[in-house]
């Protein structure tokens, strides 16, 4: 009988199985696409030089215990050159960057990005900028009286409770690691027994992809997503189309799967969520003096605003946040005879649908302007009354 020899193709969709199965033989992943996306991660470490973009890789959970650690253990015996920064200096780690990195693992990753941070922000720049190539840090060099140009690129992971800064998941493959429940078991690790296994397999994926650095680069595989989350997970399909078999299926579903999960579990910045709850708070009324619109977001029991600040959230904190989207407050006269400052609900429409698109479509004849081309200029003084804006029930 004769026996075909493995094809390429088919060598590297069995390694990646290969990784796959050594990884869940220690840790317990929250879903099936989480473990994949996890395997396509670190053999995409091992063809860095082939990346426009160097995806994180976040391992989060809520509590201690979740095998966020031990999932690490795992990344750092099977990624390409691990580089540990627990203690390790900044100066070190900006240092430790080349053309071709190494890959940086920082587990207790919260401590980082916390308020207590103090003495991190050269790491913080470092772990915020060298997702895309060509984002040198600068130095200045009194020694040689030069500025220097210091490489940034370098995949990372990092492991911690709780969710990481925007600036870093916005950029990263996010698995949400969790206890292990009743009947869930895994074999145990031990550094001494079982790393030296995994290392061999190590050097077996960075020949498959190291072969292959030239193609890889030229890889612009079809994705399911856009935009950055598509530069994001651009690394790990490409790995998965070159793997061939399952994997290319296995990728996709992945990205879309977890992609979803972080858009569920969105923590998105506080001015877009202020965008959200001010739709809320304006409900049907086209016009709101600022008191009201105040009230109305402090009302909100299960809200942030109330806690925003030792008072609440105040006109002026409001003011300036809604400027970053060029909304402004005017004088506007109501018709009751009052006349006070407020936001008119169509200086907000551009904003909303750009930034948190209602799920619903707006009012009928409401029209939904995009750009300051299709805002009318305002004056001075609004007349409550005049179209687009409407009596404020309970003002006086």
């Amino acid at each position: 009988m004769n026996h075909a020899q493995p094809t390429e193709q088919t060598a590297g969709a069995a390694l990646l199985d290969m990784l796959h199965a050594a990884m869940t033989r220690y840790v317990i992943l929250p879903t099936p696409e989480a473990a994949h996306a996890v395997t396509l991660w670190i053999a995409a470490t091992h063809a860095q030089p082939a990346w426009a973009h160097a995806p994180r890789l976040v391992i989060r959970g809520p509590e201690k215990r979740c095998g966020k650690s031990r999932l690490l253990d795992i990344v750092e015996a099977t990624c390409h050159e691990p580089f540990i920064t627990v203690n390790s200096s900044s100066a070190a780690v900006y240092r430790s960057i080349t053309e071709d990195p190494p890959t940086m693992l920082v587990d207790e990753a919260d401590t980082i990005f916390g308020p207590k941070a103090d003495g991190n922000e050269d790491l913080r720049g470092l772990l915020n900028a060298g997702h895309q190539r060509n984002r040198p840090a600068k130095r200045y060099d009194a020694a040689t009286n030069r500025v220097e140009s210091i490489p940034t690129f370098a995949m990372a992971a990092l492991a911690g409770i709780g969710a990481m800064p925007d600036t870093i998941e916005d950029r990263a493959v996010v698995v949400r690691m969790r206890r292990r429940g009743p009947g869930e078991t895994v074999a145990p690790y031990r550094h001494k027994r079982d790393r030296s296994p995994l290392r061999n397999l190590a050097a077996d994926l960075s020949a498959w992809l190291r072969a292959n650095l030239p193609t890889l680069e030229k890889a612009e595989p079809p994705m399911p997503l856009e935009d950055r989350a598509a530069d994001t997970w651009e690394p790990l399909v490409a790995v998965a189309d070159h793997a061939g078999i399952h994997w290319p299926d296995r990728a996709r579903a992945a990205a879309v799967a977890l992609t979803a999960e972080a858009d569920d579990n969105d923590q998105s910045s506080a001015r877009i969520r202020l965008l959200a709850d001010c739709r809320s708070a304006f409900g049907a009324d086209t016009a709101l003096p600022t008191a009201v619109l105040l009230e109305r977001l402090k009302a909100d029991p299960e809200g942030e605003w109330a806690d925003h600040g030792v008072a609440g959230l105040t006109a002026m904190k409001l003011g300036a946040m809604l400027r970053e989207y060029d909304i402004r407050s005017a004088n506007i006269r109501f018709p009751n005879g009052t006349q006070a400052k407020g936001y008119q609900r169509a200086d907000f429409l551009d904003a909303w649908a750009r930034y948190c698109p209602a799920t619903e479509p707006p009012p009928e004849g409401e029209l939904v302007p995009f750009g300051r081309g299709g805002r009318p200029s305002r004056p001075s003084l609004v007349i409550a009354g005049q179209p687009g804006t409407a009596p404020i029930p309970g003002t006086a």
